[in-house]
């Protein structure tokens, strides 16, 4: 990617966006790790991907090589479109914070995107995704409403 590259995440250009957080800059809240991971799985970056998963996360369980390469095989297909922060909630009592995005994404032609409200913790002084909840067929899209 060039300089001035727009990032995948869509919040400016890439080296300033989420390449520093991609080369091992602490991400500052849940909201910029989402960010950083779209745009991980936009360009492909397993490594991210992997580092960035809370060990509470159910793919810390699986072996990391079998895992990279179960991604890379099912991100082959896909073009990553844009990303769209719906809602952020800081950390609540247990250190949990919440993000609500739309993912619009691409697959041999078709659209896949979804929504999903995403759980993040820090873990080891950095930021780390614990899962998330696919919003699917919900007519009010809020933190509120899925956690409801």
């Amino acid at each position: 990617m060039t300089k001035n590259t727009r990032c995948p995440c869509g919040d400016g250009a890439y080296e300033t966006c989420c390449a520093p957080f991609h080369r091992g800059q602490s991400v500052p809240d849940a909201e910029r790790l989402m960010r950083a991971r779209y745009s991980a799985f936009a360009l492909g970056d397993a490594d991210y991907l992997w580092r960035t998963l809370h060990s509470s996360h159910d793919d810390r369980s699986r072996d990391r090589a079998d895992w990279s390469a179960s991604f890379a095989k099912s991100e082959a297909s896909r073009s990553y479109r844009g990303l769209r922060i719906v809602e952020t909630r800081p950390p609540d009592d247990a250190g949990v914070a919440r993000v609500l995005f739309l993912a619009r994404i691409r697959e041999r032609g078709r659209d896949v995107g979804f929504a999903e409200l995403s759980y993040f913790a820090e873990e080891d002084g950095d930021w780390r995704y614990i899962t998330g909840v696919i919003a699917g067929g919900r007519s009010e899209l809020s933190i509120e409403a899925l956690e409801d």
